[in-house]
């Protein structure tokens, strides 16, 4: 089976990432407390951005559309709402895969728990909304 997918949902949850993260990461929200916790100090040349946010926006693309894959497999499986089906997948990914290696990754590399805390929500919310936009625009 090849599950069906809305790449207009996959686009639009991809721009969507780039939106809760310029959001989160903005020094007036967690900004400041992730630049100090992560030891991150902005040479500020708009030029040093260019290749991080190319990488996000193609890791988003990634995640999206590997969300709306599983999304689809999941509601061809379990049937019910699409919608329904996109969040409880989006969260058992996060949970799974990205949480669960964040945190692993982070304790041997001794960063604070702060710093790992911040990190795993606003990976959260970021697929939450991803889940939230390909659940309502489904394939």
């Amino acid at each position: 089976m090849t599950p069906e997918i809305n790449y207009w949902a996959v686009i639009l949850a991809t721009l969507s990432s780039m939106v809760v993260g310029s959001i989160w990461y903005t020094p007036k929200v967690f900004g400041r407390y992730w630049m100090k916790a992560a030891n991150v100090t902005p040479s500020g040349r708009a030029a040093d951005a260019v290749v991080p946010i190319l990488i996000t926006l193609l890791v988003s693309f990634v995640t999206a559309w590997v969300l709306a894959g599983a999304t689809y497999i999941a509601w061809d499986f379990y049937g019910g709402s699409y919608f329904r089906n996109a969040v409880v997948t989006a969260l058992m990914l996060w949970a799974g895969f990205t949480a669960a290696r964040f945190i692993t990754h982070d304790a041997f590399d001794q960063r604070p728990r702060g710093l790992t805390l911040l990190n795993v929500a606003h990976e959260l919310v970021t697929i939450l909304v991803m889940s939230i936009i390909i659940g309502v625009w489904p394939a």
